[in-house]
């Protein structure tokens, strides 16, 4: 079974069709990168993924049920979506930011008992941040903070993952990092992860999947493997791209 099916899905927005008779399949486990041109479709995908919108055709089923069906609750206990620009956490310790995962857990008055204050110190711990929980979140790194959404999104306990170019205000460095620990916990906890990202190369070295997008419809999907191929690069981008072999790494580079 598909961790996402999309069938027949349109998006319209007043005056504009963002999304157009689009049908694929996202499978379970793994990194899944969303890949294509700028105003491609790949940031509106993710949302209808995560249920922030609704097609406007269509249907969409998230572990073989329909979206639209899912409880509000059980589906924000499921799958974490974080967005391309994070909100503000001005004046915001890690630990509390972490916290702010619970809130689908937390009993009637509201409170962190016993096991949501245990949930946020394992999901810190699992993005290497356990020495930080006091620090301040806007004096932190930008692959710092990254983690410490990462790790709300862990203390959600959800099992699947969609993020909005995670790596995009980053150096190289913490773009390793960052992707590095999506693609760690997908391959040794068996979640899954959709991933929105503009490098080729990134994507080929972090994601197992991909699908790839054009003026709001489906070019390819499949094994990352079919990314690395010139002709496919080229129907994506619209550049001539060639694929070069080194040191057992699959590298992509305009012509």
């Amino acid at each position: 079974m598909p961790l996402f099916s999309v069938s027949s899905v349109t998006y319209d927005v007043p005056g504009r069709r963002l999304i157009e008779g689009l049908t694929l399949e996202i499978p379970q486990g793994g990194v899944t990168a969303l890949l294509g041109c700028n105003g491609s479709g790949k940031s509106t995908l993710l949302r209808l993924l995560a249920g922030q919108t609704r097609p406007t055709a269509g249907r969409i089923t998230y572990d073989g049920r329909d979206l639209a069906d899912w409880p509000i609750r059980a589906l924000a206990r499921d799958l974490a979506y974080l967005p391309q620009t994070t909100p503000p956490a001005e004046g915001m310790r890690l630990q509390e930011l972490v916290a702010l995962g619970r809130y689908p857990w937390r009993g009637a008055l509201g409170r962190l008992r016993p096991e949501d204050h245990a949930a946020v110190a394992r999901a810190i711990a699992r993005c290497g941040l356990s020495g930080m929980t006091d620090r301040l979140v806007d004096t932190m790194s930008g692959g710092e903070r990254q983690r410490g959404w990462i790790a709300m999104m862990l203390a959600q306990g959800a099992r699947t993952l969609l993020l909005d170019e995670p790596t995009s205000a980053l150096d190289i460095a913490h773009q390793v990092e960052v992707l590095g620990l999506v693609q760690t916990m997908c391959r040794a906890e068996g979640m899954s992860a959709v991933v929105v990202l503009h490098d080729i190369n990134m994507a080929a070295r972090y994601c197992d999947h991909v699908v790839a997008l054009t003026g709001g419809q489906l070019l390819l999907q499949g094994p990352i493997q079919t990314l690395m191929q010139p002709a496919a690069l080229s129907r994506i981008y619209g550049l001539p791209m060639q694929v070069i072999h080194n040191g057992g790494q699959t590298l992509a580079h305009p012509c």
